[in-house]
């Protein structure tokens, strides 16, 4: 991995970018930093601002796990696409697809009232984001038990979902859905962009660097070892420093 505020890191990036390019970016962890609550996230002012003005600019996207509508209540900005579901919700001229995935979910969830004990004492809480389930198990108080039991319950869902882990939850995810790779490129093919900067820190940004795409520019925020992502930046703190060499292109 390359650090992006390295020489060659900056010179890659600006020989990159340019007005025509599709900028994306996962929401948590990424735009706003993780905090214990996940409904009091805020973007940081100085972020905020940077992208309202790139916004202005350029083709600005948002692809995220959560549900459009709580995205949206988080950005103060309007980005020219707003992706939810890991994917699974808000791509252009796939409301049909969408409608289909809210229905599958709806059976899971019908299900998994039958086979998932929820609610006061197990520490098991059910999200229904409508093109997908998420089932956290942080509040309970055996994490690993809780964790066997939504696994357990998970692998007797007919039709199996696609399970996407992330901190103490597990996302399901209709087998058909696109992810987080496939969006960006349906939105690149909507715009008829050439290439894409794309920032994102959680496992389901793999799916975008994974992809191995020269027509992507791939940051992730944290190093790791295990990530298919070129470039990194240290820290969501350095988010604003990001745009700053992005905007600076312009």
């Amino acid at each position: 991995m390359t650090y992006l505020f390295s020489h060659a890191g900056r010179e890659e990036l600006r020989d990159f970018v340019d007005r025509s390019t599709l900028f994306a970016f996962d929401l948590d962890g990424t735009l706003a930093p993780i905090v214990a609550d996940p409904s009091r996230i805020m973007i940081p002012p100085d972020v905020h601002e940077r992208l309202v003005r790139l916004n202005g600019m350029a083709s600005v996207a948002v692809v995220t796990g959560r549900a459009r509508a709580d995205a949206a209540r988080h950005l103060g900005f309007e980005p020219r696409f707003l992706v939810g579901n890991h994917g699974a919700e808000g791509l252009p001229g796939a409301d049909a697809a969408e409608r289909g995935f809210v229905s599958l979910c709806r059976g899971w969830r019908t299900q998994l009232g039958a086979l998932l004990p929820e609610g006061e004492g197990t520490g098991i809480v059910m999200e229904d984001k409508g093109a997908t389930l998420s089932l956290h198990y942080r509040s309970a108080p055996a994490r690993e038990t809780a964790h066997q039991r939504i696994l357990d319950a998970v692998s007797r869902l007919v039709p199996a979902p696609r399970r996407v882990s992330g901190k103490e939850v597990e996302n399901l995810v209709p087998a058909a859905a696109p992810h987080k790779g496939d969006a960006l490129r349906r939105i690149m093919r909507h715009l008829g962009n050439a290439r894409a900067l794309f920032v994102g820190d959680d496992v389901t940004d793999e799916d975008v660097f994974r992809l191995g795409d020269e027509a992507i520019f791939g940051v992730r925020v944290g190093s790791s070892a295990g990530t298919a992502a070129r470039y990194f930046i240290r820290g969501q703190d350095e988010m604003a420093s990001l745009l700053d060499e992005v905007l600076a292109t312009f």
